[in-house]
């Protein structure tokens, strides 16, 4: 179990290495799913297989969202409605958990805020992100679909 928790822990440190030598790049601008899949990915070697959407991976990993502070390390979700082809499309927003109430995220540059101010952002609907929740990196990995309760 030990072994786990080192390895957790040098998951988590490698990807918040990667996403702050990315600060103020707007590389990411508009693709916040994309930027923290592509720090777990590129900093560890490994793929994961989220949702088309940062809304789409918060229904995927739905069994594990909590409430409150977000853990270090951990995948911070929000809904938010972004630009469609036929109007405003809830996308959603994401991003990564510094610890201390940080999110490192893509808005219109690679940025760290507190995870409740970014509720405050203005997207180019109008629409603010709505805090939703944070998912552990154990759940990420874990790639098992959401199934849900099953009503009969």
């Amino acid at each position: 179990m030990e072994a786990l928790g080192f390895q957790m822990e040098k998951l988590t440190e490698n990807m918040i290495r990667w996403a702050e030598s990315k600060l103020g790049s707007t590389e990411y601008a508009g693709w916040c799913l994309a930027f923290i899949e592509d720090a777990l990915e590129i900093s560890n070697l490994i793929e994961v297989f989220g949702g088309d959407s940062a809304k789409e991976s918060c229904e995927l990993y739905k069994d594990a969202l909590r409430g409150g502070a977000p853990e270090r390390g951990t995948f911070v979700f929000y809904n938010c409605l972004c630009p469609g082809e036929n109007g405003p499309v809830n996308w959603g927003h994401c991003g990564i958990s510094l610890g201390d109430g940080r999110v490192i995220h893509a808005w219109d540059m690679v940025r760290i805020d507190d995870y409740l101010a970014i509720e405050r952002l203005t997207a180019l609907t109008g629409d603010h992100p709505e805090y939703l929740g944070w998912v552990p990196l154990e759940r990420v990995l874990d790639q098992k679909p959401y199934q849900g309760c099953v009503s009969g």
